[in-house]
C-alpha cells in the first residue's frame, strides 16, 4: 500500500490547517491509520490514530481538543484537522498504517506500523 500525505504549509499561530493521507495500491484493508510528526532534532512523535472498525480515535495530550482525526473509508483517506496551531506544532507530519489492530495503548507507537508515507511540512509562525 502507498500512503501520500498532503496539506502542509505555512500558517500563523492560532490558524487552522487540514492534512490528508490518501492510501492507494493493494486492497489492504487497514485496521488503523495514525499521524506522526517529527520536529528538527527530535524523535518522531505520535499525534493521533483512528481505527477503521468503529472509528475510535486517540490523541496525544498536547493536541487534544485542537486536532481532529477523521476518515473517509470509501476514498481510503484520513484527515487531520488542526486548529489553534502553535509554533511548537511545527514539524514534518507523516501518516502510517497497519493491517492488524493493536490496543489503543500502542496506536501511537511508530514501531508497530508497517507502511509509511512521505511527510508533509507544517510550519507555524509566531
Amino acid at each position: 500500500v502507498q500512503l501520500q500525505a498532503s496539506g502542509g504549509g505555512l500558517v500563523q499561530a492560532g490558524g487552522p490547517l487540514r492534512l490528508s493521507c490518501a492510501a492507494s495500491g493493494s486492497s489492504l484493508d487497514y485496521a488503523l491509520i495514525a499521524w506522526f510528526r517529527q520536529a528538527p532534532g527530535k524523535e518522531r512523535e505520535g499525534v493521533s490514530c483512528i481505527y477503521r472498525s468503529g472509528g475510535s480515535t486517540y490523541y496525544t495530550g498536547s493536541v487534544r481538543r485542537r486536532f481532529t482525526i477523521s476518515r473517509d473509508n470509501a476514498k481510503n483517506t484520513v484527515f487531520l484537522q488542526m486548529n489553534s496551531l502553535r509554533p511548537e506544532d511545527t514539524a514534518v507530519y507523516f501518516c502510517a498504517t497497519r493491517a492488524v489492530r493493536v490496543p489503543v495503548s500502542a496506536c501511537l507507537n511508530p514501531a508497530v506500523y508497517d507502511y509509511w508515507g512521505k511527510g508533509t511540512l507544517v510550519t507555524v509562525s509566531s
